[in-house]
């Protein structure tokens, strides 16, 4: 039986500032856990029924240090309702990707998939 999905009327106020960014393939500066991170959104869902966005790490803090050297390996997972804050990247950056990004099923980080950039979002 999956998880029941969060009623839009609850979404925590980060997935519209996200769900924009990623429609519009645009980067955006987001606080989570303590460090700000520069990422480009690339799905969002729910993971056994909580928010969840999937992005692209481009710049900003990481847990581990340096922002690994491999863009396959900069992926974040991060629950929306533990974003604090989002904004534009100011000036407008470049929007990224890696080649092992799969629009049909975004990783294991989300079940239920809202909204995610499709194949064509390779520069």
């Amino acid at each position: 039986m999956s998880e029941p999905v969060t009623p839009i009327s609850t979404l925590p106020s980060a997935w519209a500032l996200l769900d924009a960014a990623l429609r519009a393939r645009y980067p955006v500066h987001v606080s989570y856990h303590g460090r700000c991170r520069l990422i480009c959104p690339h799905a969002l869902g729910w993971i056994k029924g909580r928010p969840m966005v999937l992005g692209y790490q481009s710049g900003g803090q990481t847990t581990s240090g340096a922002l690994d050297a491999d863009p396959r390996k900069r992926w974040r997972c991060m629950f929306v309702d533990e974003v604090d804050q989002v904004t534009a990247a100011e000036p407008a950056g470049q929007w990224q990707t890696a080649d092992n990004y799969n629009s049909a099923h975004p990783f294991a980080a989300i079940d239920e998939v809202a909204v995610a950039v499709g194949p064509s979002a390779r520069p």
